[in-house]
């Protein structure tokens, strides 16, 4: 019988490089102050002596990365890093599945209801609150509660639309998800928020975290931009200057122009041009039309409703993309008279 596979050992490979990467692998992401906090206390036990976590330099903790790295990709695992949009552009590590979608990253520590649950808040994040209006890619408390079952009617087309041909897995399924009651919602949203999965504002807004987005990158590409759809609007779209997926930044004033910008790129992109111009349309780039939570946190609806209780009212999220979509449909009306 032949010997059982075992992946290389990156060279120099020793119990500190271990210990690194089974904490990494437990967190999931780490800052840098993170990673020199971390670093110090394996190699304080290691030596036997305190080291000081200021006195890890960023080559001592990209060393660490750099070796964690090549130990995982031969599993189909990677690390990847990016700049918070939020956090002042903080670099961010992630511990990521190399292929990769929310099925397989949670399924082995998330229910078959909790799964499907993520499902409908993404799809409500990136299609629903996310149109060529309002690209708000984030839901409040109320928009997170209101998908916390399956609708009646995408559960009755789950549960029939594929007849008795055999291939009904899917359909199964969906008709076996009962979804989650409100409790259970808001447990499974603070579990995601804990482990670095979505990030939660002061506002009240959850959105994907780094994390998210670099393990699910390519997933959400593929899953909710239409290569076939002759418009330019997609619903995931990128920074015109780093070309990372835009969560939270700026867009074109102009609505029916693709151009965005994190807000941590726009000043090194507008020092690199003569003129403070959308390089695609050449529209006046005026700095207040916003991608993400502030799309409705601008607001001035949303300013005066601050610190008041809902009171049973639909949320300031439903009333804005409501409010925006209302216009949307006058304009239309207007141009066909």
């Amino acid at each position: 019988m032949a010997d059982s596979w075992e992946p290389p050992v990156p060279t120099g490979y020793d119990d500190t490089n271990r210990a690194f990467l089974q904490a990494f692998m437990a967190r999931g992401s780490l800052t840098f102050s993170e990673g020199q906090k971390l670093v110090a206390e394996i190699v304080s036990a290691h030596e036997g002596a305190d080291v000081d976590p200021n006195e890890v330099s960023e080559e001592d903790f990209s060393s660490f990365i750099r070796t964690a790295r090549e130990a995982v990709e031969p599993l189909d695992y990677d690390i990847r890093n990016t700049r918070h949009q939020v956090r002042n552009g903080e670099r961010v590590w992630a511990f990521i599945n190399a292929h990769s979608d929310p099925a397989t990253q949670m399924g082995t520590t998330r229910s078959a209801e909790e799964v499907a649950y993520i499902k409908r808040l993404l799809d409500a994040m990136f299609q629903e609150y996310n149109t060529p209006r309002m690209e708000v890619m984030a839901v409040d408390e109320g928009q997170a509660l209101k998908v916390s079952r399956p609708r009646r009617r995408q559960s009755a087309v789950n549960g029939h639309a594929n007849g008795d041909d055999g291939d009904n897995d899917e359909a199964s399924a969906g008709a076996s998800d009962r979804g989650l009651k409100h409790s259970e919602v808001l447990a499974l949203l603070s579990s995601l928020v804990s482990e670095g999965w979505l990030d939660k504002s002061r506002d009240g807004f959850y959105s994907l975290s780094p994390r998210s987005l670099m393990e699910l990158w390519g997933w959400l590409v593929s899953t909710y931009n239409d290569p076939d759809d002759d418009s330019p609007w997609q619903h995931i779209k990128f920074c015109e200057a780093c070309k990372e997926i835009v969560t939270h930044g700026q867009r074109c004033a102009e609505r029916d122009c693709t151009i965005r910008l994190h807000d941590i790129c726009e000043q090194a992109f507008w020092r690199s041009r003569r003129d403070h111009k959308c390089p695609k349309c050449q529209t006046e780039w005026t700095g207040n039309h916003y991608v993400g939570e502030r799309a409705v946190t601008s607001r001035s609806g949303f300013q005066k409703g601050r610190g008041r209780r809902s009171g049973g009212r639909r949320s300031d999220l439903a009333a804005a993309v409501a409010a925006q979509q209302e216009a949307s449909e006058d304009e239309e009306a207007e141009d066909d008279n």
